[in-house]
């Protein structure tokens, strides 16, 4: 099976192609460019780099969510496109789960973590033993104080991966001395760790280009403001 897999769920973005379990090219990118002007480019670029066409792939993968609002739209709407124009079929994979399949050969419990701000991060437990994933919570937005009081309750190794390892390290190093971070090389969203989630998946989690929706745990920001103004005038004109 031959999968192209799509990660813009934060500030970088990455693309890969992974032919029956073997990843054949990556192609990750992180600067002040919008992901917007750099996904498609690289589409295109891996596909000629590794003598590939869009017709080739049996499916697309996408990181539908958690994560960056915008990003994650984006990815969706190129999944989609592309799965649309090929009348193939779209692999959605938590942004989490991808993150543990990309730290695979480690021993222990994988913390994945992105950065949520106001102190919060979308968060997901994984345990890693020879290379098999299990999940030990479903993906969440929590505080980071809140993750501590989870991750003291763990005696395994615990390894932070993700754009907000830093942060909760940073915190809760001093609280468990079985915490560590992976690899600066690993530790951002990959596509090539969402591949090979999507590779696992039955194809009964399959979805079609019309099916495909980006996953979100809270309400963009926009809205949360929104509905702050809204309960303020509805608070002011109950006292008037």
């Amino acid at each position: 099976m031959r999968l192209l897999a799509i990660d813009s769920s934060a500030k970088a973005a990455s693309v890969a192609i992974l032919e029956d379990g073997v990843l054949k090219g990556e192609f990750f990118i992180h600067t002040k460019l919008t992901h917007s002007q750099t996904l498609m480019p690289m589409v295109q670029d891996l596909l000629s780099n590794t003598n590939y066409q869009l017709q080739d792939m049996d499916a697309f993968a996408i990181a539908a969510g958690p994560g960056s609002f915008t990003g994650i739209r984006i990815g969706v709407a190129a999944v989609k496109g592309m799965a649309m124009a090929e009348d193939k079929c779209c692999i959605p994979v938590s942004t989490l789960e991808a993150m543990a399949y990309q730290t695979d050969y480690v021993e222990g419990v994988v913390c994945a973590v992105m950065d949520a701000r106001c102190n919060q991060v979308y968060n997901a437990l994984f345990t890693v033993e020879q290379g098999v994933i299990t999940r030990l919570t479903e993906d969440r937005a929590l505080s980071i104080d809140q993750l501590e009081q989870d991750l003291l309750k763990i005696e395994k190794p615990i390894f932070f991966v993700g754009d907000g390892a830093d942060l909760c390290y940073n915190k809760i190093k001093y609280v468990n001395l079985l915490i560590a971070t992976v690899p600066e090389a690993l530790r951002m969203q990959r596509a090539s760790g969402v591949a090979k989630a999507a590779a696992c998946k039955s194809r009964e989690e399959w979805e079609t280009a019309a099916q495909l929706m980006p996953v979100y745990l809270r309400p963009p920001q926009a809205e949360r403001e929104l509905r702050k103004r809204q309960a303020l005038t509805l608070s002011d004109s109950s006292q008037n």
